[in-house]
């Protein structure tokens, strides 16, 4: 379901008709750290009816002395419907398989849910095969997302083995890949391995998932504002060019190297773009480079009434929009949000922007923290200062203010400079809106065109 079309109800809803027939004593809650907060504060609160005797326990690492009396009441509680919320990162630490030894009941009819079902994509990943582990102690199991493709129709194949292993008709990944995907073998050095290079039977899968899932569309069930996007192209200066071009050559000399990482050659790219943004690391000290990507943002920020989202790849962009917006607006004007944010004041900063009174009118963060679970609808005009290659944070990140309470058309701006790294990622993310839509049997929506 897309963001804002109420998954978590949908969930909670169905915990509670379970519970009430007699079908469920236990749920656990598996969220990215960014979002299982919601569920305890939020979620849960607002939609289990009040009918339902329950008692919501957060997992905690690190727990105070009445978080551990409470995580010990967690084990023992027997009143009502059970509900132990734990952020997806916490799953493969040793302390939590600890915990839920203790806290797991033999054959007790039970559910486990997976939010944002994307952190559980990567087959490889160890965060993936711990959670689908846990989930074989699970009578009942669902996955929520809003985007289950986010960089190839590969994605799915855990998600569902998650759910049960056969609903794909294929018992392993290779099989699955064998199937959808087409392959080259490359080499790299003295190993070599199948290099996924285009997809195949795509209609056919997406066919298959709709047997046993729901899909969705804000289109289809909310009356909201339509969203608009705009290029505003952001010339290089001499001094940018300079080291653009140099580093540019540089790239194109090691991303064609048949031996070269994947890791190394992102890592060239990342550079590229550090310096479109007006620096460079070098042997860990940032080099500054005459830029005018700032006085773009800021020249388009006068063009805009009332609060904005300005969205950042890297943190020092964050630190360097900050220091402009707060010298120009006032040190009230801006609040940054991002991994070095701490609890209290996330909370804090999203509060006051969402306080019409507030004199809070700049939000500042990147995607990975802040794009997640947030409800920032007092904007309707959203800046995307850089962009990454990840289309989840794209996708999530647009719909924290085009969601439920939005009244006003939203305009998303980005900051691009021609015929750079920065047009590359926008088609890059271009091309995978429109494989996920194939994926999932949708038409291609619209977005922005460089």
């Amino acid at each position: 379901m897309e963001m804002g079309c109420g998954k978590s109800k949908v969930l909670i809803d169905n915990a509670a008709w379970l519970y009430e027939n007699r079908w469920l004593k236990t749920l656990v809650i598996i969220a990215p750290k960014g979002v299982y907060r919601n569920w305890v504060l939020k979620e849960i609160p607002i939609h289990m009816p009040d009918r339902i005797p329950h008692k919501v326990f957060t997992w905690r690492s690190s727990p105070r002395k009445h978080e551990v009396e409470e995580l010990k009441e967690a084990c023992e509680y027997e009143d009502g419907l059970r509900i132990l919320v734990v952020n997806t990162e916490a799953v493969i630490t040793k302390k939590f398989k600890d915990f839920y030894k203790k806290f797991r009941r033999g054959p007790e009819v039970n559910m486990i849910a997976v939010d944002e079902s994307t952190t559980i994509k990567n087959h490889k990943a160890k965060r993936t095969k711990s959670i689908i582990s846990l989930g074989e102690d699970f009578f009942f199991r669902r996955i929520l997302t809003g985007s289950p493709v986010t960089q190839s129709p590969m994605d799915l194949y855990s998600q569902c083995a998650f759910l049960d292993p056969g609903l794909l008709g294929h018992e392993n990944y290779w099989s699955f890949q064998a199937r959808y995907a087409i392959t080259r073998r490359q080499k790299m050095g003295n190993h070599s391995f199948d290099m996924i290079v285009g997809y195949r039977h795509i209609e056919e899968l997406a066919q298959k998932l709709r047997e046993f899932s729901t899909r969705v569309l804000k289109q289809d069930c909310l009356d909201l504002p339509e969203k608009t996007y705009t290029v505003r192209y952001v010339s290089m200066t001499d001094e940018q060019r300079k080291h653009y071009t140099s580093f540019k050559e540089i790239a194109m000399t090691i991303v064609d190297d048949e031996v070269v990482s994947a890791t190394e050659a992102m890592s060239q790219l990342l550079r590229l773009q550090q310096v479109l943004c007006g620096y460079l690391p070098v042997n860990d000290v940032l080099t500054d480079i005459a830029n005018n990507r700032v006085d773009a943002m800021m020249e388009a920020i006068e063009e805009i009434d009332g609060k904005v989202i300005i969205w950042a790849r890297f943190v020092e962009d964050i630190r360097r929009i900050e220091s402009a917006l707060k010298k120009k607006y006032g040190n009230s004007s801006t609040g940054s949000y991002y991994g070095g944010t701490s609890d209290e004041e996330r909370e804090r900063i999203v509060e006051d922007f969402q306080n019409p009174e507030s004199e809070l009118r700049f939000f500042v963060g990147n995607a990975q923290t802040a794009g997640f679970g947030l409800t920032l609808t007092a904007a309707s005009n959203v800046i995307y200062y850089s962009n990454n290659f990840n289309l989840e944070h794209r996708v999530q990140s647009e719909d924290r203010c085009h969601r439920i309470g939005q009244k006003n058309p939203v305009t998303y701006i980005d900051l691009v400079v021609p015929d750079s790294v920065d047009e590359h990622i926008v088609k890059a993310l271009r091309n995978k809106i429109n494989l996920a839509g194939r994926s999932l049997g949708e038409q291609m929506r619209e977005w922005l065109k460089v």
